[in-house]
């Protein structure tokens, strides 16, 4: 599957978290269900990957860790915030820099409806 494939599997599968838990619980809490999903579906799924900086060609391990990294391709970023602001966008554009990842979803299930959670952020490469 392409980025965009993963971005839609995964857009529903939090559609369907959201539709049973509701808002309001810690961002683990959705991380889990999410992981727990793909998995069951024999998606390749890495939880809380870690995400070194490389400054003059020293690998620097400094603690950046990617919520979910779907099939090796997609950063899926969860957060249960009262909104989305810039600093969320900027973790999320900085992780898909650091590792060289074509798209992202950054994901607050503390909405109504979690469609108006969801932005796909996209890296220029």
């Amino acid at each position: 599957m392409n980025e965009n494939e993963l971005s839609f599997l995964v857009i529903g599968f939090a559609i369907e978290i959201h539709t049973v838990l509701g808002p309001g619980l810690l961002e683990s809490a959705y991380k889990e269900c999410l992981f727990y999903k793909l998995t069951k579906e024999g998606i390749y799924v890495e939880k809380e990957k870690a995400m070194p900086l490389i400054f003059e060609g020293l690998k620097l391990d400094i603690g950046y860790r990617i919520d979910l990294l779907v099939e090796n391709k997609l950063v899926i970023e969860t957060k249960s915030v009262d909104e989305l602001n810039d600093i969320h966008l900027a973790q999320t554009l900085t992780y898909l820099k650091l590792g060289n990842y074509k798209l992202g979803l950054l994901m607050n299930f503390n909405v109504k409806r979690i469609r108006d959670g969801i932005k796909r952020v996209v890296n220029g490469l």
